[in-house]
């Protein structure tokens, strides 16, 4: 009778936690799809409004630190010429969303070593000198870098992986939970874990290829030639070094990256052409 006793008890409270989890998320669609055609409904359960306010908190953190090292915007020649290529991307969002034009953009140059850059939720970019010395990067190669960036935020990524992050944790707790009932240890952990390998990882090599995509039509509709992304990821790899499987990694592997930037920006060489005849 012990186990039909755990199976009266386990039924509900499985029912109980996946109704518990879709009724934290609603179907979003972030962008329109453009002539890349990004079309993937995503689900949310965090708000909008609530992932904006952290990122303005965290980007004024940010900002604050490096005035207080003298670091932010030092050189006003590369802050010129980054805010220019920004801004010509920035012009092109509406093609993925309207409103994107009202948001509160911040372009800022950070004067550190790293080879980053990324566009916080709202608008809020930030680009460090290492990215621009250290690959010897192109007005396209930039404008490649940026375009992704800001495609992360137009696809409120960061929205999605906070709201999978909600989910995971229901489902972690839920697998804990019978996992005392049966009698298993760690049942949570190794739910969490395969939770992160099936669905964290896969959906963050999605959002990278996304951004790709986005940004390579972002890039051509500017004017700025959209196949030097593929040349811009070749000397990220050579920067990067080794990188783990593409199984385990949160981004494709280089292979299959370069081979999806070199197809989609023969795409929407059609749009960069037709922007070179304007400017």
């Amino acid at each position: 009778m012990k186990n039909a006793h755990i199976r009266i008890i386990s039924r509900p409270l499985g029912m109980l936690l996946a109704a518990l989890i879709l009724a934290s998320c609603s179907s979003v669609q972030t962008t329109q799809g453009g002539a890349v055609g990004i079309g993937r409904t995503q689900r949310m359960s965090v708000s909008e409004q609530q992932v904006e306010q952290a990122a303005r908190q965290q980007y004024g953190e940010v900002l604050a630190d490096a005035r207080q090292k003298g670091t932010l915007n030092r050189d006003a020649a590369q802050v010129s010429r980054m805010r220019g290529i920004a801004s010509r991307l920035i012009a092109q969002t509406g093609v993925f969303r309207p409103d994107a034009r009202n948001w509160q953009w911040e372009e800022n140059l950070i004067t550190a070593p790293e080879v980053n850059a990324w566009c916080m939720p709202g608008g809020k970019i930030a680009v460090y000198t290492g990215l621009i010395e250290k690959l010897r990067i192109s007005d396209d190669e930039l404008a490649a870098v940026l375009g992704h960036e800001i495609a992360h935020a137009l696809r409120e990524h960061a929205r999605e992986r906070a709201s999978q992050q909600v989910g995971t944790d229901l489902a972690s707790a839920g697998a804990e939970i019978l996992g005392a009932i049966y009698g298993i240890e760690g049942l949570g952990k190794v739910a969490s874990t395969g939770l992160q390998l099936g669905i964290g990882l896969p959906n963050s090599r999605l959002h990278e290829t996304e951004a790709d995509r986005i940004g390579v039509e972002l890039a051509a509709r500017a004017g700025f030639d959209p196949r030097a992304a593929v040349s811009l990821w070749q000397k990220m790899a050579q920067a990067g070094g080794s990188a783990p499987p593409e199984f385990l990694s949160t981004h494709p592997s280089r292979e299959s990256r370069q081979s999806d930037l070199t197809d989609y920006a023969q795409r929407v060489m059609p749009l960069y052409e037709q922007a070179r005849k304007k400017r």
